[in-house]
């Protein structure tokens, strides 16, 4: 009787010890840390790799002469699976995880791990099946391991958990904690004795498999975990749950061996399973009649659990689709912010200093992959730092963006461009020009636009004859009629009279003999056969009112070589919608070639004391003609700092994407096709592949770029932002009056334009 209340009482003071021992164990499970593992489906890596990463992971055993006193730490590995969605995660405690990240990263460089929030498989009315399982034998017999297995035991796990339906989910969860030794002194006990046994005739009753002893030994050679494995699915019908349970336990099978195998842990009470679950607890005892948990070696925990490879085809598993690669150590960390370099755990600011930037950049993507955002927020740095800028944006959205979130201490610097305006048009005279040189670069600039325009594969719809008869009509209006715009040039083609009056002006002689010589000799059927042909082509835009009543203004409303030098912001909203593609174009095609007029017109000032202008142009190649080339090759030096992008390299044409590669310091890829990656990857080579260009994330890219003029290794970039707080500063408010604010500045009343055009034309 003594002996029993003896007993009695040990066993509650154990019971008040392991409740002392983990009196807060929720509180510490509260600071695990949900980690999610990706892999490149492409990868290689063979299943020993996991052995490898469980065997460095055993270092967060605690132990010395009071370990006792404190639970053992535990890391939790699971695969998680939801309607065609199969994840790994990893849970580890806060202060483990730098060493765990760095063990997966060992054993599988290619991994992407980032912390997650916590998931859920479990729906509002879903029905929940539920086991555990442990070893049915002693913890150092050995199951079976992957060197074993005719395929790789991850194929049949995930090929029951791809078969979630919608509402359906399913995690198998596998605590392991490093276990003392224990269960290695038993093996050797066991292999002892049995030997022992075997030795003498007269306690060998019966004899012990020698491939059993050597099994064991091999297992206790290694390091050991104590393991919790616990299955769980969800799902809106018990039926299903259950069957889908059964499917997962079933695939437990393939690990029996002759010596061990997995057998279902009894849990009664549903509630405490669940929540042991989602808070991870490890159970708080193990004994022999009621067995919790049994011992796995790292040969066994990585069979069971290993990140996949390409040899595992089951569908729906979470790859990463693209790689990551860590900016190198020379990228400055001040200046234009791209955004974040994040590799292992490390983040680091990527900025390009102001040096690099006059190498100008290149970004190409698809629709929604991040493009537009990138350079909102590339403006908006501008913006802030007080530096001059110009946006050309074919859409619209781009520019609205910007002056939703424009500071208002720079809204005297605005300088809004909308042609759609047509009550107060602002004046754009496309022949402006200040020397005879400048002239001349209109003129070719206007000649290529009409290429581009009418015809781009140069088909000879824009041949010789025309090329020659509007370039000579332009410089006689240039300099001839102060002030001259296109409404001029126009009757120049028409009026023969007004030609003559016009000639005594002309100061070239060769423009002025083309007239008195060659135009003059010319019959009048083929003189109008030509003139008339380019008016065709022209006359489309000068009869277009909105149009007319911006070029058809003698001065332009502002002038960009002052709003240059003066870091003003030009906002040139093309949108198509509202103008329609071929105005679109057109205007653009215009406005680019005059700004690079103006940034040329700065060799009367030092390079130094030019100030620095950028230029963004969002579906550039509408806008290049082959000029464009002069522009990436010499801008440079005159403090002209180009920023360009589109979706495909196929919309440019081969002058142009020679002058775009050949020139550009700065490269950002967002997600592209196959066609551009299969181009592009020569130069991203060796860090970056095909695959990874056509697959990259949304809100991420690839940068390839130069530090202080060399080019570096290229490298990825998360752009993510917290959209929500950017849309929260918006103020739809300060736009409108920015937009009304220059109107009145620099638009002028419709009645006027129009009186002055009429009267210029002689209508």
């Amino acid at each position: 009787m003594m002996a029993f209340f003896i007993g009695c009482l040990a066993g509650l003071g154990y019971v008040a010890f392991l409740v002392w021992k983990y009196r807060d164990r929720e509180i510490r499970s509260l600071e695990y840390v949900l980690l999610q593992v990706a892999v490149p489906r492409d990868n290689e890596i063979k299943i020993d790799a996991a052995e490898q990463m469980f065997a460095s992971i055993y270092s967060i055993f605690q132990s010395g002469f009071w370990s006792f006193l404190k639970p053992q730490e535990h890391v939790s590995f699971e695969i998680v699976a939801k309607k065609e969605d199969i994840r790994f995660y990893v849970c580890v405690p806060k202060k483990h995880v730098d060493l765990v990240e760095k063990q997966i990263h060992g054993a599988y460089p290619g991994a992407d791990i980032k912390v997650v929030e916590e998931y859920s498989i479990f729906s509002k009315d879903g029905k929940v099946a539920f086991a555990a399982l442990t070893l049915s034998s002693s913890d150092f017999f050995p199951i079976r391991v992957y060197r074993d297995l005719p395929t790789d035991s991850l194929s049949s796990l995930t090929s029951v958990l791809a078969k979630m339906e919608e509402g359906e989910g399913a995690a198998i969860q596998i605590l392991i904690q490093p276990s003392d030794g224990k269960w290695r002194k038993m093996g050797h006990s066991y292999v002892a004795k049995t030997k022992r046994d075997e030795s003498n005739p007269e306690k060998a009753s019966f004899k012990v498999d020698p491939k059993t002893l050597e099994a064991i030994d091999q297992k206790t050679s290694k390091s050991g975990f104590n393991t919790v494995i616990r299955i769980v699915v969800s799902s809106p019908a018990k039926e299903s749950a259950s069957m889908h349970l059964s499917n997962i336990i079933s695939s437990f099978q393939q690990f029996s061996s002759d010596h061990n195998h997995f057998t279902k842990v009894k849990y009664p009470v549903k509630q405490f399973f669940i929540i042991d679950f989602v808070y991870r607890y490890f159970p708080l005892f193990n004994l022999p009649f009621l067995k919790q948990y049994g011992v796995l070696n790292t040969d066994e925990l990585s069979t069971i659990y290993h990140f996949p490879n390409k040899s595992v085809e089951t569908p729906h598993i979470f790859w990463l689709n693209a790689k990551r690669a860590p900016a190198p150590m020379q990228i400055p960390s001040s200046g234009l912010f791209i955004g974040i370099s994040k590799y292992r755990g490390v983040e680091r600011r990527i900025c390009i200093g102001d040096d690099d930037r006059r190498r100008h950049m290149y970004v190409i993507g698809k629709t929604g992959t991040g493009k537009s955002q990138l350079l909102e927020e590339l403006v908006m740095q501008d913006i802030e730092n007080g530096k001059g800028c110009a946006v050309i944006d074919p859409h619209g959205d781009l520019i609205t963006g910007i002056l939703t979130r424009m500071p208002p201490k720079r809204a005297e610097d605005v300088i809004y461009f909308d042609p759609s305006d047509s009550q107060r048009p602002m004046g754009f005279n496309m022949l402006e020009s200040r020397t005879e040189l400048e002239q001349h670069f209109v003129a070719t600039s206007i000649v290529g636009l009409m290429y581009k325009l009418f015809d781009p594969m140069k088909t000879g719809i824009i041949g010789p004859r025309f090329e020659h008869a509007i370039r000579n009509a332009m410089l006689t209006v240039m300099q001839a009629v102060p002030n001259g715009t296109f409404i001029e040039v126009v009757q120049v083609l028409q009026r023969p009279d007004f030609v003559q009056e016009l000639l005594p002006r002309v100061s070239d002689p060769i423009v002025r003999r083309y007239w008195t010589d060659q135009i003059a000799q010319t019959a009048d059927f083929h003189k109008s056969e030509v003139l008339d042909y380019i008016v065709s082509k022209f006359g489309r835009f000068v009869t277009n009112r909105l149009i007319r009543n911006m070029i058809g203004q003698s001065k332009s409303s502002f002038d960009f070589r002052n709003a240059m030098d003066e870091g003003k912001i030009l906002l040139v909203n093309l949108a198509k919608g509202k103008l329609g593609e071929e105005n679109s174009n057109f205007l653009g095609l215009i406005l680019v070639p005059r700004i690079l007029v103006s940034a040329m017109s700065r060799t009367d000032i030092t390079e130094e004391a030019r100030r620095d202008f950028y230029l963004y142009v969002d579906e550039f190649q509408n806008f290049a003609t082959p000029d464009f080339a002069q522009i990436l090759s010499e801008a440079r030096k005159y403090r002209l700092n180009l920023i360009v992008a589109n979706q495909f390299i196929g919309q440019m044409e081969e002058e142009v994407k020679n002058a775009v590669f050949g020139n550009v310091g700065t490269l950002v890829s967002f997600r592209i096709g196959v066609t551009d990656a299969n181009y592009l990857q020569h130069e991203f080579q060796p860090v970056f592949n095909e695959t990874d260009l056509i697959n990259i994330d949304r809100y991420n890219a690839y940068v390839k770029t130069i530090v202080k003029g060399e080019p570096v290794k290229p490298f990825s970039v998360d752009l993510t932002k917290d959209m929500r707080h950017i849309n929260s500063l918006r103020n739809n408010q300060v736009a409108n009056a920015i937009i009304q604010l220059s109107r009145l500045k620099y638009g002028r009343s419709k009645e006027l334009v129009e009186a002055e055009i009429t009267q210029r034309a002689r209508l």
